[in-house]
């Protein structure tokens, strides 16, 4: 078993994905969860139920503040968008790199100008998409490649947070090196995949160049979800070769 620095560590590399309609649930989750997460993923269900006050009072609770909402418009739109999220107390964004050069580079401007501490994450390709869904939208057939092609036009625009399933973050530590911050959703150990084609387990993932895990049902569904959080910090942490202390 991992020691209390080595929990520590990992506790700040995990995210809950708090994918719930309420305020009130979601808090009562992280009031459970918070020895176990460090980060809050609010996503687009409890935002759009809830809007800004959801990051700000789980905020309140001791954890980070990953808003989850996969922005895609035109550029001016977008850094307006990042600008008014980075008045919160947001420390990770998301925004899909499929946006193109233009709104990746407005939505950088808009972070830089209200919040030196927000981290934008481009989204390469959703974990939900397999081979046939590229070749269905015309996108080729290979989702390392797809994936790497969009962190490349991300990174060129000054984004360097990426969002890339447990299946590509290898190649994308590989390729991009130490200075990518990589966040991997898409963690299993051993439960259904639901929708999600493309995972890994958390010590995996992490091995292969993650910085920051974003795991949700495997946790929220699980007969025992503290021991499942607790579960996943204690792989993580012995992935992560943290020892006693």
């Amino acid at each position: 078993m991992a020691g209390r620095k080595g929990r520590l560590e990992a506790r700040k590399r995990l995210a809950l994905a708090l994918d719930v309609g309420t305020l009130d649930e979601g808090k009562a989750w992280v009031r459970r969860l918070s020895p176990f997460v460090g980060v809050v993923k609010v996503g687009l269900e409890l935002f759009v139920a809830e809007g800004p006050k959801a990051v700000q009072e789980l905020h309140e609770l001791g954890v980070e503040i990953f808003l989850d909402l996969k922005l895609h418009d035109i550029p001016r739109t977008v850094q307006r968008a990042v600008e008014q999220a980075g008045r919160l107390p947001v420390r990770y964004l998301t925004l899909h790199a499929s946006g193109g050069r233009a709104m990746l580079e407005a939505a950088r401007e808009g972070a830089e100008r209200v919040n030196a501490r927000l981290v934008l994450l481009a989204v390469t390709l959703l974990t939900s998409l397999g081979p046939e869904d590229l070749r269905e939208l015309h996108l080729g057939e290979n989702p390392g490649e797809r994936a790497l092609l969009w962190a490349h036009l991300a990174r060129e625009a000054g984004i360097k947070g990426l969002v890339t399933s447990p299946k590509e973050v290898g190649l994308m530590r590989r390729v991009l090196g130490k200075e990518a911050f990589l966040v991997t959703p898409g963690i299993r150990r051993g439960e259904p995949l639901g929708d999600q084609r493309r995972v890994a387990g958390p010590g995996e993932a992490l091995k292969s160049g993650a910085d920051l895990l974003v795991v949700g049902r495997p946790i929220l569904e699980a007969l025992h979800p503290e021991e499942a959080a607790q579960a996943i910090l204690e792989e993580m942490a012995e992935a992560m070769g943290v020892g006693e202390g």
